[in-house]
């Protein structure tokens, strides 16, 4: 039986609700990574996901089984890392935008080749890059040997805006942050909820 409860937050929750209670979680890969500071949430019927055409070998993992990671290449330069939810064969996810670091800061340093901590994980391919995400990180368990997720601390306030990067769906409020974050990967102006 699949794990979908993991840090406190329900994987087989709607994408939306998942992506809001992930910010302050901490996901570390083979002891790597940091607090999520910025995610988005995509569902299959939603025009900007890689799920609305249906399942194919690139976006398989997004179809299930909750609680694992769908990574893909974006432009066909930097990878990106998501987190499935919803039951199996449903098609939902969220990207991971952006993390504060907090864990392997030398090891996040010599693969970005980058100094100063705001540039590690502050976008969705500066982190996977950072936390050494490729390909071969598709479809594993978040609960298994190289993920590990740490609940958030309580009281966060988050703050919901619209999606960025994409020319589909642009005016879907689905973009989540921790309000003040310096670590954000762009500033999101919208409402913030505790």
């Amino acid at each position: 039986m699949a794990i979908s409860t993991i840090a406190g937050i329900d994987f087989s929750a709607d994408a939306a609700t998942v992506a809001r209670q992930l910010i302050g979680v901490t996901v570390l890969l083979d002891g790597v990574g940091g607090r999520i500071v910025e995610t988005e949430a995509y569902d299959r019927d939603d025009a900007a996901s890689h799920a609305l055409a249906g399942e194919t070998e690139r976006n398989a993992s997004m179809f299930g089984p909750p609680a694992h990671a769908y990574v893909y290449r974006s432009y066909g330069i930097h990878w990106c890392l998501n987190f499935v939810c919803r039951e199996a064969g449903h098609g939902a996810g969220v990207l991971i935008r952006a993390l504060e670091p907090v864990a392997g800061l030398d090891t996040m340093r010599a693969r970005r080749d980058a100094l100063e901590e705001r540039a590690l994980c502050s976008g969705p391919g500066k982190l996977c890059q950072a936390l050494g995400v490729t390909r071969a990180h598709d479809g594993m368990a978040l609960a298994g040997a190289s993920f590990a997720l740490l609940p958030a601390a309580p009281g966060l306030v988050v703050v919901e805006g619209i999606r960025i990067g994409i020319s589909k769906a642009v005016d879907v409020p689905w973009r989540f942050g921790l309000a003040g974050s310096r670590f954000l990967s762009r500033p999101i102006r919208g409402e913030a909820r505790n």
